[in-house]
């Protein structure tokens, strides 16, 4: 009975052992599930932090090795291979006239057309006519290049120095960019930029010139180029002022003179509106024109405007004006000075009396007033003209009263 009873208590089972079991599982379940969320948390975390981590770190090691030595001395730029050197190369025979303005013709400092020639690489010598014509572009280059101003560059290099025009914009420069070089000269008649330069990151540009690629079999030509300049806006033209100013600009053309401005409304009142008609006054009456200025000209202002007005070329054109006692006077078309005549024959200042310099002081103003009417003669020799340096000298009286250039 004993036995019976320990076999039986053995295997006796507590009645609330299925409910612990229950329990345990139900426990551990929501711990796993529990778990589980808080590692894809952890997860999510770190997909975020991931890449900031690893730029971190990159940074942290790059900024090592950069103050490595054995790194430094590893990544110190190599010399680059030294450029094709040619034995010939274009060239500009003059330099543009500056400013530059959008749609306007692009002529030389004197005036004419630009010339691309064909010199010698090393002495700058013209040379001749090559044995077959040669095909020459005109580009567009950035006004920084050539990088680190070296003074030699491969073709690619300058190839890749070209501007490309702005995307909805026409081709940068348009006219005469592509040329034909006969006896190692070509001529470019028309040129013009269509956009300004405000755009590119050094602000300004450069005229290129290269041969055509394929249209040449000799040896490399070296490619030319101006000095770098703003390309401006062509409404900046309608009111920039002209050097040298010619006859017939409007007065505004002058420095301190704005267009439309205090200063060209009182001398437009007064009939002085164009270059010629206030030098022709400033030579004859300065007081007259420096009171119809007025006061808010500065005596620094008006220096500098009659400073440029002085600059204007008189031209080649003479007018005579005869008066009654045989004296006749020769001034130019800004009413300078340039002969005096009694009786025919030529006189200086010093050979009149006090009484017939009076009479030419007054037949001098005379001409000035009849200066829309005085008769063209024939252009006077050289060594018979009175210019403006040597009048000062020779005819003290007149300088004094009429101020005469």
């Amino acid at each position: 009975m004993a036995a019976h009873k320990r076999l039986h208590d053995g295997f006796e089972q507590d009645p609330d052992q299925p409910e612990k079991k229950r329990m345990e599982r139900s426990v551990s379940f929501s711990t796993v599930i529990r778990e589980a969320m808080v590692m894809k948390q952890v997860q999510s975390v770190f997909l975020v932090l991931e890449p900031l981590l690893r730029r971190v770190v990159q940074e942290e090691i790059q900024a090592g090795l950069v103050r490595s030595p054995r790194y430094i001395e590893r990544s110190s730029p190599e010399t680059p291979p030294a450029a094709e050197r040619p034995a010939l190369r274009l060239a500009f025979l003059n330099p543009p006239m500056l400013p530059i303005f959008t749609g306007s013709k692009i002529e030389d400092v004197n005036g004419e057309p630009l010339q691309v020639i064909l010199v010698d690489a090393d002495t700058g010598s013209p040379r001749g006519a090559l044995p077959q014509f040669m095909r020459v572009e005109l580009v567009p280059l950035f006004g920084d290049f050539p990088p680190d101003g070296r003074e030699e560059w491969t073709a690619g290099e300058f190839a890749r120095g070209v501007v490309k025009e702005r995307a909805g914009k026409r081709p940068l420069l348009t006219g005469d960019v592509g040329l034909t070089m006969r006896d190692g000269r070509a001529v470019v008649n028309d040129l013009q930029f269509t956009d300004n330069s405000s755009w590119v990151r050094c602000r300004k540009f450069r005229i290129g010139a290269r041969v055509v690629p394929g249209s040449y079999e000799g040896a490399r030509v070296a490619e030319a180029m101006t000095e770098a300049f703003n390309v401006r806006d062509h409404r900046g033209e309608l009111y920039r002022k002209h050097y040298p100013p010619a006859l017939t600009d409007d007065v505004w053309r002058l420095e301190k003179i704005g267009k439309e401005g205090a200063f060209h409304r009182k001398l437009r009142q007064n009939g002085v509106e164009t270059v010629q008609e206030f030098v022709r006054m400033l030579t004859v009456r300065p007081e007259m024109l420096r009171a119809m200025m007025g006061d808010g000209m500065t005596d620094r202002m008006w220096e500098v405007t009659t400073s440029h007005a002085r600059t204007c070329d008189a031209g080649d054109k003479v007018y005579a004006y005869a008066g009654q006692h045989g004296a006749t006077v020769y001034v130019n078309s800004l009413c300078q000075l340039v002969r005096l005549e009694f009786a025919g024959v030529e006189c200086a200042a010093q050979q009149l009396t006090r009484a017939q310099k009076a009479y030419v002081h007054q037949l001098y103003v005379e001409a000035f007033e009849q200066r829309h009417s005085l008769q063209e003669v024939e252009p006077l020799p050289a060594a018979m003209l009175l210019h403006a340096s040597s009048s000062s000298s020779s005819l003290p009286m007149l300088q004094s009263k009429q101020h005469i250039l």
